[in-house]
């Protein structure tokens, strides 16, 4: 018996030391190829078990394997999975997974990707599956709310109609790069969101570059640059179907398609979607049509070529006007209620609308020329052709007497199209009064970017590089709706004495805007042990063009303007210095002059009152940063100051009847300047925990005379002065917080709480009630938000399939977000809208 036991014992501790000689500990650190940078959350699985980690903030992990050798696997979303074999106690060091795209890689060339403990710049970056999991039937910028410095709203609620502010500058002044190719209005700066209506479908990953950023081409970003990388063709063939159903009768369904690299080195991409729904805010009905293709050939080691088209037609109803605070609590609809639609005929029809369809292509080629030098270079055009719908003649529209309005069905209730159109029928041979018309902002857009990168020696790389523009904006007012009428008599044309028009004929204006620039770049990067350094010289030239053929003649020689040139440069450097591996500091600053906008140059939108001598814009800024990346733990911390003198500004603001007008602000001057701070912690291998809080000081420096006011048929209507010195800037939060937990409750279940918490925040100002010193605009009400995403992967057949659920301001939460300050700078006279309630969306993917 005693020999028995003996006997089992001995077993019982072979076994045991069987199983742990068995075991082994490997580790390693995961990075991306394409930018040279960590990838938190990679999965890491021990070939044959179900045996899993992830990868920490920094993309390291370590896993006890349940076998001595054998082969572990890793994968992350957009990326190449890669199988490594492993013996007992490995480390593999630095893996570096390929993009799952075919030329993402060279993309990063020219879209001046910014790398970690590397670049010397404040630096935030969305990937594609985080997109994918929180932004649901948010606008597309709003996915960028929990990072430092940004305010993100849906302005009127309109689809597409969203905005962002970064640092208090708005989209004017931020560079927004899709592919490193610049997107900004060539004439205004503006970006409009709704012309890229599918973009969330086909980005890959964007960063955000806070303050002068990584980018080399030759356009100065003051706030920063938000730079968007879209998918190229997957290496691999397959693809996925997706829906999605959301509030207010939200429905998209869509398609992607790869046939993956084919023998003959082709591969090709496809993808698109469709969107409906009627709107959180009522007579914002729209619909979309967005489409992405990605046609790529590998010629040969040295030549890669890469077609890219995508874009999206779609069209909106809009909510442009604001109203007082009270109007909506009287109103049965609440902080949904929209004033600018109504009813023709039983038809919902929009007062105010959007419709835009804006191609973008391009071709891209890519040439390693030695294993030193290579030259990446953007061939690319666009021809945007839409515009957004308004009235024209006697503004039939107000709401009345506190809401009561023989134009209005109901109390507060929609517009009443009918009985303007009766009207417009009895006037007969005289002419409609009220009429719907649409101002047009066509264009055509093409240019070349191309990037010449060397490395001189081990330590130093020189990047060069040209960037050249060619914009033609096309401008004018259209008749859209006669509402009844014969015609509609319009003055403005002096080339039709008759001054009669029917739909489809312009009215009010037509001009043209030609836009000329011609950039080069060169940037000095220098690398070597813990330092990382940059110098980066730009220069361009801008010329303005401006074609009149309303105001002037066909045969006056006024009609058609010299050019005028405006010549702009930055100089701009920076040092990373990484103390050791978890600490680093870094420095940039910098200096430049930007061109004048082309409404500086015309503020009066003729060709007689030219502004030749407008100023450039100076910019100076500089900032301080520091990092830190522990095990579980990574932090950035970030000081700003941006100083901006003879700033050009373009305000537009609803006037007391309702219309909207715009004013030009030269040589205003204001100073930007805050700190920022951002966090990951990684408490388990489950749950992540992010943060972020940004506090800023923003303020005019001084007062302007002689700001002209024009109206929506360009006008000139006033001529006041401007006193504001020392006021806060409006339109943002100076001061945000966010807070967000990330939970795996299983390897293929996630579910992500976020909450964003805004401060600070002043309403703009109308530039005709600041003729006097008045103190601050009205400061809007703080608030909180929260939002809840959760996905779940599982198997449907041979498939994988992906199930999504969001919902936004999860509390019904009640919030001015966007104002227009009124007399006495109060809640009482401030015009506003409010954000939106609580919204949903649930989704489906099945990937093939």
């Amino acid at each position: 018996m005693i020999k028995i036991k003996q006997i089992f014992l001995m077993l019982l501790v072979t076994l045991c030391s069987t199983v742990t000689f068995s075991q082994s500990t490997i580790k390693g650190k995961v990075i991306g190829s394409d930018m040279n940078a960590p990838l938190p959350g990679a999965n890491v699985i021990e070939k044959g078990t179900a045996n899993s980690t992830t990868t920490d903030s920094e993309g390291n992990f370590t896993l006890t394997t349940e076998s001595a050798t054998g082969a572990v696997i890793l994968s992350y979303i957009g990326y190449n999975t890669q199988t490594l074999s492993f013996t007992s106690n490995q480390d593999f060091g630095t893996i570096a997974l390929l993009s799952g795209g075919v030329g993402l890689d060279e993309i990063q060339i020219i879209a001046s990707i910014a790398v970690d403990r590397k670049t010397p710049v404040a630096v935030s970056t969305i990937k594609a599956s985080e997109i994918e999991l929180k932004l649901g039937t948010q606008e597309f910028p709003e996915i960028l709310k929990s990072t430092p410095g940004v305010y993100a709203t849906r302005a009127g609620g309109g689809f597409g109609d969203g905005r962002i502010n970064l640092r208090g500058f708005n989209s004017e002044n931020v560079a927004v790069l899709i592919n490193g190719v610049p997107v900004n209005d060539m004439e205004n700066g503006q970006v409009y969101w709704s012309n890229w209506a599918g973009l969330s479908d086909v980005t890959s990953s964007m960063q955000v570059q806070r303050g002068l950023g990584a980018s080399k081409v030759a356009v100065p970003s003051v706030g920063g640059t938000i730079n968007i990388i879209s998918k190229t063709t997957d290496a691999e063939a397959g693809g996925n179907i997706y829906t999605t159903i959301g509030n207010d009768g939200y429905l998209k369904y869509g398609l992607t398609y790869s046939t993956g690299l084919m023998d003959n080195g082709i591969a090709t991409t496809v993808s698109a979607a469709k969107t409906d729904g009627d709107g959180y805010v009522d007579g914002t009905e729209f619909n979309a049509v967005s489409y992405f293709v990605n046609i790529s050939k590998r010629i040969n080691e040295k030549h890669n070529l890469s077609f890219t088209a995508f874009g999206a037609k779609q069209r909106h109803g809009q909510r442009q006007n604001r109203q007082l605070i009270s109007t909506y609590r009287a109103s049965e609809r609440g902080i949904k209620f929209n004033a600018d639609w109504g009813y023709k005929n039983g038809q919902v029809t929009h007062q105010e609308d959007n419709f835009y369809h804006k191609p973008q292509l391009s071709l891209n080629h890519y040439w390693d020329i030695t294993n030193k030098t290579s030259l990446s270079t953007a061939v690319y055009a666009s021809s945007g052709t839409g515009g957004g719908g308004g009235f024209s003649g006697t503004n039939k529209f107000g709401l009345g007497t506190n809401g009561v309005s023989d134009y209005r069905f109901g109390l507060y209730g929609p517009i009443n199209f009918d009985k303007i159109v009766a009207e417009n029928a009895e006037n007969r041979t005289l002419g409609a009064e009220t009429i719907l018309r649409a101002s047009r902002n066509d264009h055509n857009w093409y240019g070349v970017l191309s990037t010449l990168k060397t490395d001189l020696t081990d330590e130093f790389v020189l990047l060069t590089g040209v960037d050249y523009r060619n914009y033609k904006g096309i401008h004018f007012t259209e008749v859209t709706d006669l509402l009844g009428g014969q015609y509609y008599a319009d003055d403005s044309n002096v080339n039709n004495p008759l001054g009669t028009y029917g739909v489809g004929d312009k009215i009010s204006y037509y001009n043209d805007g030609l836009v000329g620039w011609l950039g080069g770049f060169g940037q000095l990067e220098y690398a070597r042990n813990n330092w990382a350094a940059f110098v980066s010289l730009a220069a361009s030239n801008t010329s303005y063009k401006r074609v009149d053929y309303f105001t002037y003649a066909s045969n006056d020689p006024l009609k058609e303007t010299d050019r005028y040139n405006f010549f702009g440069y930055s100089a701009k450097g920076g040092a990373n210095y990484n103390i050791d591996q978890n600490h680093n500091v870094f420095a940039n600053l910098g200096y430049f002059e930007k061109a004048p906008d082309f409404d500086a140059v015309f503020p009066n939108f003729n060709n007689t009152d030219i502004n030749d001598k407008a100023e450039n814009q100076k910019i100076s800024s500089f900032e301080l940063g520091y990092g830190f990346r522990g095990t579980k733990f990574s932090a950035n911390l970030n000081l700003y100051r941006t100083s901006w003198n003879d700033r050009t500004e373009t305000a537009s603001f609803q006037q007391p009847d309702g219309t909207t007008a715009f004013a030009n602000i030269l040589g205003i001057n204001a100073i930007h300047q805050g700190i920022e701070i951002d966090f990951v912690y990684n408490l388990t291998n489950e749950l992540k925990i992010t943060g972020m809080g940004s506090i800023g000081d923003w303020r005019w420096q001084n007062n302007v005379e002689n700001i002209q006011i024009l109206d929506e048929d360009q006008n000139l209507v006033d001529t006041v002065n401007l006193f504001i010195k020392d006021l806060h800037v409006a339109d943002a939060a100076q001061t945000t917080y966010a807070l967000g937990l990330n939970y795996k409750l299983t390897p293929k279940t996630t579910v992500a709480v976020d909450y964003n918490y805004y401060d600070k925040i002043f309403a703009e100002f109308n530039p005709s009630d600041r003729g006097t010193v008045k103190p601050d605009a009205w400061e809007m009400p703080s608030y909180g938000l929260f939002d809840i995403a959760m996905n779940h992967g599982f198997k449907l057949g041979n498939f994988n399939a992906m199930l999504t659920a969001r919902m936004n301001n999860v509390f019904n939460t009640e919030y001015v977000s966007d104002a227009l300050d009124g007399s006495g700078s109060n809640a009482e006279t401030a015009l506003v809208w409010f954000g939106a309630g609580r919204t949903f969306s649930v989704g489906a993917k099945l990937n093939f």
